[in-house]
């Protein structure tokens, strides 16, 4: 999954870090996934974090063990078809059966 294409003109670290939390936007991630994820340094991480906080684009979440990091519900736009799924497969996808 991505970011909406209204949240791509945005700082790339920024970017980066939405569209990782798009794709586990049930689970959210810590920090030091969204580092591994991103491949960003730890400051740069915690600057976007900062900014995407201001902008209510994403939500904090402590449950006691973890503190993990959540997209805002209008902030995750539709999955990407699989490259291996033929054009086929992708309309038959959207057909109510």
């Amino acid at each position: 999954m991505r970011a909406k294409p209204e949240y791509r003109d945005r700082d790339d670290t920024e970017v980066a870090v939405l569209d990782a939390l798009a794709d586990r936007r049930d689970e959210g991630m810590t920090v030091f996934e969204l580092r591994s994820r991103t491949e960003e340094n730890i400051d740069r991480i915690e600057d976007a974090l900062a900014a995407l906080k201001a902008d209510d684009l994403i939500e904090v979440e402590d449950n006691g063990e973890r503190t993990v990091i959540l997209p805002g519900e209008d902030v995750v736009g539709e999955s990407l078809p699989d490259e291996d799924e033929s054009l086929l497969d992708q309309i038959r996808k959207r057909l109510p059966l």
